[in-house]
């Protein structure tokens, strides 16, 4: 546990190595939003080879005055469309949102640690 993440004024610490085994559950399980600004559609795009607008159209999907990325249905579950099961990892990993680059320190979860150990294995209290 050398490499552990903390943040300011938030009660746990994150272990990153444990990313490697918990079969991203980030990035699979209950349906939900993965939202996207503007410059991240223009960087996914770019990193996928595409135009922004050609992306949108195969990935995004509109909710509300907001986009966000598509999910998938396997196995009950749903997962990002950019979720690789083989590799265990992000597709879009240099460019994903800023949704994904900050997890698991939300806001949201500063008063919810042990909601947020059950969805990720790397979380540590301080």
């Amino acid at each position: 546990m050398q490499n552990l993440m903390k943040k300011e004024t938030y009660p746990y610490a994150f272990d990153p190595s444990a990313c490697a085994s918990c079969e991203g559950r980030c990035c699979t399980g209950e349906s939900g939003y993965i939202y996207v600004s503007k410059n991240e559609i223009e960087n996914i795009a770019e990193l996928l080879g595409m135009q922004a607008n050609d992306f949108a159209k195969e990935y995004l999907y509109k909710k509300g005055y907001k986009y966000s990325i598509k999910e998938m249905k396997f196995n009950g579950s749903y997962e990002c469309v950019f979720y690789n099961r083989e590799t265990n990892g992000c597709g879009i990993y240099d460019a994903r949102p800023t949704q994904c680059r900050t997890f698991p320190f939300w806001e949201y979860y500063k008063t919810r640690v042990e909601e947020l150990k059950l969805e990720c294995p790397g979380i540590i209290d301080v």
